[in-house]
């Protein structure tokens, strides 16, 4: 959707990303797995835990009027905390997520260019995520330039180089 708000995430917009955390999560239509489940797995919990520690970033978008709609964020997680697309030390793992209504506007592509420029101006050489292997999302994160260095079960680990 051409034109559509994107600011900087905020430390006070945690609670937003565990509603995109959660969007991620059960992107199937159909899934069904209670969102205080996901919000308390360790699995989880370490992409939103803290919020805008150093070295995080992100970015939400808006609706015309000023609704938050959709969040791509990125963290650096360590090699004893790994995330489920988790490659190497110094590598930022990306999540994101967009309301249903919202899919398919280009909501996620403009979220994804954002926070991939911003992690290449921040000198990074690569960003990394994981996807469930029959989400949609696929063919947007490899029209993006992502590809996948990880196969495992039912999922991927993708990676875009930055630079």
């Amino acid at each position: 959707m051409p034109g559509l708000p994107i600011r900087a995430a905020l430390a006070s917009d945690g609670a937003f990303l565990a509603d995109m955390m959660v969007e991620a999560a059960t992107w199937r239509a159909g899934a069904v797995r209670p969102r205080h489940e996901i919000l308390s797995s360790e699995e989880y919990r370490r992409y939103l835990a803290g919020w805008l520690r150093p070295g995080d970033a992100g970015f939400v978008a808006e609706s015309p009027g000023g609704e938050a709609v959709g969040a791509a964020w990125y963290r650096m997680l360590p090699r004893d905390e790994p995330g489920f697309g988790w490659v190497g030390t110094g590598v930022p793992e990306l999540i994101i997520g967009v309301r249903p209504v919202w899919r398919a506007h280009g909501v996620g592509r403009a979220l994804l260019q954002r926070l991939a420029d911003h992690a290449r101006a921040q000198g990074f050489a690569r960003i990394s995520l994981s996807v469930d292997r029959e989400n949609h999302a696929v063919q947007l994160y490899r029209s993006e330039g992502f590809a996948v260095v990880r196969r495992g079960i039912g999922r991927d680990v993708m990676v875009k180089r930055l630079r």
